[in-house]
């Protein structure tokens, strides 16, 4: 059975960022920043996400096109003690069962968005209660967008990786791009708008040295990046040997936090605007309300201040939402399936939709037991399981397989890497840099 393969270094680039760019950069980064501290918590992350979150990723990818495989296979390879290579394939189950999980809520969650970006439209055919059960939160609802939202992720999975992957990322990455500077250009013009900006953009220096702060932008650096469970290593699976892994690596951390910051023109802006316009978003001593369901109360709510444009700007905004849901939905689900289709010789598209299917009934089951058990496997898979396995990722990399395999991998399409300031820095930081990072993260989310 022929390998994918990505057939350029931008089909690659769109594709990784993608899978990076999900709800943790669009909505997560910017409400972390009104969260802790505006401007210094810009600051903070765009220097953590490029010494910590970027020496991970290059872990992840090294691995994943030395291996040419997922991680429960390319993790034994690295080393042939039986111990190592039992413990290798225990880690990369553990990051199947782990992103299993994740798409389960994620799909959840991506179905309101879809349900969102259709009400402004069900709304101006004059379907007034069709409109109102979209933006509701009901049990009909939640399965039948759920579904949707799984089926569309199932289709491009089973597309294989040049047709369905690269192809769609090649596509939703410009729209996204496209929408959210759109969206940015209209909302800086609206009252108050600079504001939010000037939050957004100045640094309170007295903040920069603030644990809690620290912390946040570490987690948030890292977990933007979808380190730790396996989707970068096969991405970088399916990238050419000829191509320069070391700069492909960089182009993606600079796409996903440089969207990250857009994103954040684009949300810390609204926030102020809609409290110009009466809708509460911070309490008495200035901290934000509900910072996990402002997107589907306070933004709806600032739409609908915006009159006659309103329902256009709130179709475009769920719009660009649900393709950062998909560009994620799609490396969440290629892990597993990678996986069963290399290990065991199944076809693709029979592997996607019974997978697929596994992890839509594990949706449904979130879904029907909602208030206990959602919030439950975010905080198992988010606060627990990611970082342990980031951890074990990075031990693998750094002190299991031997320094020379990880520059002969490098070398491919680098000649001269041993000279380069990546190699002099990079592999110090995966085997001390990083893990000491996650432990201190883990320690801290108990």
């Amino acid at each position: 059975m022929e390998r994918g393969q990505f057939s350029s270094k931008a089909g690659f680039i769109m594709a990784a960022a993608g899978a990076a760019v999900g709800l943790g950069n669009v909505w997560g980064f910017p409400t972390q920043v009104a969260s802790n501290g505006g401007g210094a918590f810009v600051l903070v992350y765009l220097l953590l996400a490029f010494c910590l979150a970027y020496p991970a990723l290059m872990a992840e990818l090294i691995v994943g096109r030395h291996a040419r495989a997922n991680a429960v296979i390319a993790l034994p390879m690295l080393n042939d003690k039986p111990l190592l290579k039992l413990g290798g394939k225990l880690v990369g189950i553990a990051g199947l069962i782990t992103v299993a999980v994740i798409l389960s809520f994620y799909a959840i969650i991506a179905g309101w968005l879809f349900a969102f970006a259709i009400e402004p439209v069900v709304a101006l055919l004059g379907f007034s209660e069709a409109a109102n059960w979209l933006t509701q939160f009901s049990l009909s609802r939640n399965i039948i967008f759920t579904l949707c939202f799984m089926v569309l992720t199932i289709l491009i999975i089973g597309a294989g990786v040049n047709h369905g992957i690269e192809r769609w990322s090649k596509r939703m990455m410009p729209a996204l791009v496209l929408i959210l500077v759109a969206l940015i250009g209209y909302m800086l013009t609206l009252p108050n708008a600079m504001v939010g900006l000037t939050h957004y953009l100045k640094p309170d220096f007295s903040q920069i040295f603030d644990g809690q702060l620290i912390i946040s932008a570490m987690g948030q650096a890292f977990f933007s990046l979808s380190l730790g469970v396996g989707c970068m290593l096969i991405y970088g699976s399916y990238l050419s040997s000829d191509e320069n892994i070391v700069k492909a690596g960089a182009w993606v951390t600079l796409l996903d936090v440089g969207l990250a910051f857009v994103a954040g023109l684009l949300i810390i802006p609204s926030m102020y605007i809609a409290s110009y316009f009466g809708v509460e978003i911070f309490d008495g001593s200035g901290a934000l309300l509900n910072s996990d369901t402002l997107i589907f109360t306070i933004l709806p709510a600032l739409f609908e201040q915006m009159g006659a444009a309103g329902p256009f700007i709130a179709f475009a905004f769920f719009v660009l939402m649900s393709l950062a849901a998909l560009t994620s939905s799609i490396s969440l689900l290629e892990v597993p399936v990678a996986y069963v289709v290399e290990a065991h010789k199944k076809p693709r598209v029979i592997t996607s939709w019974v997978i697929g299917a596994l992890v839509t009934m594990l949706s449904l089951a979130i879904v029907f037991n909602f208030s206990w058990l959602f919030g439950l496997v975010i905080t198992v898979t988010t606060k627990y399981s990611q970082p342990l396995l980031g951890l074990f990722f990075c031990i693998y990399a750094g002190w299991v397989w031997h320094r020379s395999g990880a520059l002969n991998e490098i070398k491919k399409g680098y000649q001269g890497a041993e000279h380069g300031l990546f190699w002099k820095i990079w592999p110090w930081y995966v085997k001390f840099v990083c893990p000491l990072f996650i432990i201190v993260m883990f320690i801290h989310a108990l």
